[in-house]
């Protein structure tokens, strides 16, 4: 096999781009549209080139017997037929974050690919952000020490109603968490390199909300290798001017950044200012893509480790949970007890 050949399942905001991606991608090619919404589909064959397309992934897996590969652009409700679809085939798959909308479904999807056989890929693509490697490259290159404590701020008004957005969060419970603060909590355990033991959290919704549950979370979070991080992140900000910062206090001195995609600096301690560092030219949401692909055919192609497993994805979906029932229950709520607990539970 010398080029993968996906199935693109999802035709919606994400799932625009992973078509754009798998386009430009030497390794891959775009096999077949796979989308319930026929308007969608047409605007596909038009945006992308002219493909086999579906409404099931079904009739996608019957129809194309040459396929390497699935990847689900889908919403995190509704999966399993697409999951299990995929493991009878033994396919591949490289899913959008979050896996489920629980920790218990989400570890019976990745026991499923497991008994098949088959990798499981979450689209973790905040971990590809140049951004990001940078941040991991100044920890490993001890240029300001080992992390020490943490403070993230996302501040955000999320028009939920935009047409470029997804329409699902504005009906699910805790949207900030499930869809954005999940790719925070991610990047905290893959820069730290370390896992969490303990989280208190509180999570609430401004009145002023246009989303059905919870849009804002505030939380600390303890890790094993001793840092704590507190935790601010809004979709319904008061204010249309977005607001991100994650500063990372270490031993020698400060890491910034001051812009999700970008604007990372650093300081030692009697610097009088910080230095900033150089990072390549950023396409939103089409070069952080990229490295996931890239990642996702690496492996199987090139027989490299697979990055962002499935199982690996559990641990970030047990910060979520853990949030959940630290707000309800007000209280810390320890997240390795929290993992293998679920990860117990009989499948059902």
């Amino acid at each position: 096999m010398s080029k993968l050949s996906i199935v693109l399942a999802g035709l919606g905001p994400r799932g625009k781009f992973w078509a754009e991606v798998i386009n430009r991608s030497a390794d891959c090619e775009l096999a077949a549209y796979v989308d319930p919404n026929p308007e969608a589909l047409k605007n596909a064959q038009k945006q992308f080139g002219l493909k086999p397309q579906f409404t099931n992934l079904a009739d996608a897996l019957k129809s194309l017997p040459s396929i390497n590969a699935v990847v689900l652009a889908t919403p995190p409700e509704g999966r399993e037929s697409q999951i299990r679809l995929a493991c009878e085939y033994r396919l591949p798959l490289l899913i959008e974050k979050p896996l489920a909308l629980s920790l218990k479904e989400s570890a019976k999807f990745v026991k499923m690919a497991e008994a098949a056989n088959i990798p499981m890929m979450i689209g973790l693509n905040f971990r590809y952000l140049g951004v990001t490697q940078a941040t991991l490259d100044l920890i490993k290159k001890d240029i300001v020490g080992k992390p020490a404590f943490g403070h993230f701020t996302y501040e955000r008004w999320r028009d939920g109603t935009q047409a470029r957005l997804n329409k699902y969060p504005l009906e699910m419970q805790q949207p900030m968490l499930w869809e954005q603060s999940i790719h925070h909590f991610d990047l905290m355990r893959f820069v730290y390199e370390t896992e969490p033991i303990s989280v208190y959290c509180k999570t609430w919704n401004p009145s002023w909300s246009m989303y059905k549950d919870d849009t804002n979370v505030s939380a600390i979070f303890s890790f094993a290798n001793g840092v704590t991080v507190t935790y601010q992140g809004t979709w319904q900000s008061a204010w249309q001017e977005p607001h991100f910062e994650w500063r990372t206090d270490c031993t020698k001195g400060v890491i910034i950044q001051k812009d999700q995609f970008s604007e990372l600096n650093y300081a030692k301690l009697h610097d009088a200012q910080l230095s900033s560092i150089a990072l390549a030219p950023h396409e939103t949401w089409i070069t952080d893509t990229q490295g996931v692909l890239a990642a996702f055919a690496n492996s199987l192609l090139r027989n490299q480790p697979l990055e962002a497993s499935g199982f690996d994805h559990l641990k970030s979906l047990a910060m979520i949970e853990a949030c959940i029932i630290s707000s309800q229950e007000a209280r810390v709520v320890d997240i390795p007890t929290l993992f293998d607990t679920t990860l117990s539970l009989p499948d059902s």
